[in-house]
């Protein structure tokens, strides 16, 4: 994890890593496919400060995949490409590139701008179905945190994490490289996302540009597929790793994945909460199997005591039922 530098560089929003920001727009219900409508889409797009940020981070990313210096385009995706900011800097580039979005209205105003790139309308949280090795790099800016958000009742945060990085990996060439600008908004978004990509088959970490700074901090997951490489440098610091370093997460711990906030915080991947067992009980009303109705009592943990006591009940039954049951005495008039 390379988290060293001073602070310094364009000026960018407030990071909502540390501190929490008060309003974010991954807290909205309908996600970013109905967040960015035709109307913030414009503002996205026509404000300068906004484009000149996400130029930067563009910039950023495509500097961190460290392609060799031998003017040979490159084919790249670029995750949540939007309006087509960050597409326009792969093409200045001269890269040849594939722009996937879930807004609708953002790509309608690429395709307005007549961006060079052929442009994807999809949910990367279900995955695309891109050739095997098809892209020689990875780029995504301010777009992977929508993945850690359930916007829609059947949406698993972890489950769209994972099934991104199976279908991110697949899509890059052995070798390839991917870097992601996210803006997690806790410890543990960044861990699960860190923790699937490596289950997923990546090597890499983490790289953070000024983390001292509040406005300029910048976060970059730096994946490779299929092969180690060295992490790039941070701006203004060393060189940094997949092993842990300051303010970072320790990646060659035992893998234990934790999800879940509140009264859930410490839960093992794939435990039964409350919300898993209310979801799968509209599921099997709507396939007309008879289910009970939901009440307080649903999918709370039975004491220690009413355990024993269901235990002690079953283990009578059975024995009633093979008959081997003590006769009762017979009773005698006094």
């Amino acid at each position: 994890v390379a988290s060293t530098g001073a602070p310094g560089g364009a000026e960018a929003p407030p990071c909502s890593w540390w501190p929490t920001m008060s309003t974010r727009p991954e807290h909205t219900s309908g996600g970013a496919e109905d967040y960015y409508d035709a109307t913030e889409a414009k503002k996205y797009t026509e404000r300068s400060r906004v484009v000149k940020i996400q130029t930067a981070l563009a910039e950023r990313a495509l500097e961190l995949l460290n392609f060799p210096d031998d003017d040979t385009p490159r084919v790249i995706l670029d995750i949540g490409c939007g309006s087509g900011l960050s597409g326009n800097v792969l093409t200045e580039a001269g890269h040849w590139w594939v722009g996937l979005d879930i807004s609708k209205d953002m790509l309608g105003v690429a395709l307005e701008n007549e961006v060079a790139g052929d442009l994807l309308l999809a949910d990367m949280g279900h995955g695309f179905g891109f050739r095997p090795g098809m892209f020689d790099g990875v780029i995504s800016v301010s777009a992977l945190q929508w993945l850690c958000y359930s916007s829609k009742k059947n949406d698993v945060a972890h489950k769209r994490v994972v099934r991104f990085f199976h279908a991110l990996y697949r899509a890059l060439r052995r070798g390839g490289r991917a870097a992601l600008q996210l803006y997690p908004e806790t410890p543990e978004q960044l861990e699960m996302v860190t923790t699937a990509a490596m289950s997923c088959g990546f090597s890499g970490g983490v790289v953070v540009d000024f983390p001292h700074s509040t406005k300029a901090k910048k976060i970059f997951l730096c994946l490779f597929a299929g092969s180690d490489g060295a992490v790039p440098e941070a701006k203004g610091g060393a060189a940094g790793g997949a092993g842990a370093g300051a303010g970072g997460v320790d990646y060659k711990r035992r893998r234990k994945t934790i999800y879940g906030k509140g009264k859930h915080k410490g839960l093992k991947a794939g435990a039964k909460t409350k919300d898993w067992v209310l979801l799968k009980k509209e599921q099997q009303r709507k396939k007309g199997i008879n289910v009970r109705r939901d009440t307080k009592y649903t999918a709370r943990k039975r004491k220690d005591k009413f355990e024993a006591a269901v235990c002690v009940r079953v283990r009578e039954r059975e024995r009633v039922r093979r008959g081997q049951r003590g006769r009762r005495r017979e009773w005698k008039p006094p």
